[in-house]
């Protein structure tokens, strides 16, 4: 049996308001508000997410597919280091712009999702660039996907410090990239 037609409408509503909300106020954004945003009652909202991490679960998803297109970017890219540094830049930049992403990053699991696991996940992206780069031998053959994932919450928490000045970030990221880079050294 499919659910009721306003279920399903009242389900949406509660996913738009929580990524508005989570965009706006961060992840601990109060449910009633979200709820209300909604236009349904809390008792509605618990129906349908039984605690907030649910309601995360919902929102994360279809952030998480832009790593895609970012993979497809660096696949196309013909310099390895240029892929790699270049997909890096542009996840935690993506990163950097949505606030909900970069809290549950720098947090780690919120919900029953392990962000910087599904990260790996959406269609093996970041580990096709992290292995492209290890092939090339442009990258530290001991610097991993854990590395990676480290990195990633390392610099969740530079962007926390910091919103709205990518400068930090960038520079942190630099300084990494420039102790994982084999090779001679260039700055990045």
């Amino acid at each position: 049996m499919s659910p009721r037609a306003d279920a399903v409408r009242n389900r949406q509503k509660l996913v738009d308001a929580a990524r508005a909300s989570f965009d706006e106020h961060g992840v601990d954004v109060p449910l009633e508000r979200i709820a209300k945003r909604a236009g349904v009652s809390i008792g509605t909202l618990y129906n349908h997410f039984a605690d907030r991490g649910e309601l995360v679960d919902a929102v994360l998803p279809d952030r998480l597919a832009q790593l895609d297109a970012l993979a497809a970017a660096a696949d196309a890219e013909p310099d390895a280091w240029t892929a790699f540094a270049g997909f890096l830049d542009a996840l935690i930049a993506a990163q950097a712009r949505d606030r909900t992403v970069n809290e549950a990053v720098a947090r780690g699991a919120v919900g029953e999702v392990d962000l910087v696991a599904e990260c790996g996940r959406a269609g093996g992206a970041v580990l096709a660039v992290l292995d492209r780069a290890h092939t090339a031998g442009v990258v530290r053959r001991d610097f991993g996907f854990d590395d990676l994932a480290t990195l990633m919450v390392a610099v969740a928490n530079v962007i926390a410090l910091h919103p709205g000045d990518d400068t930090v970030w960038r520079r942190h990221l630099g300084f990494v990239l420039a102790g994982i880079r084999t090779g001679p050294a260039r700055d990045t």
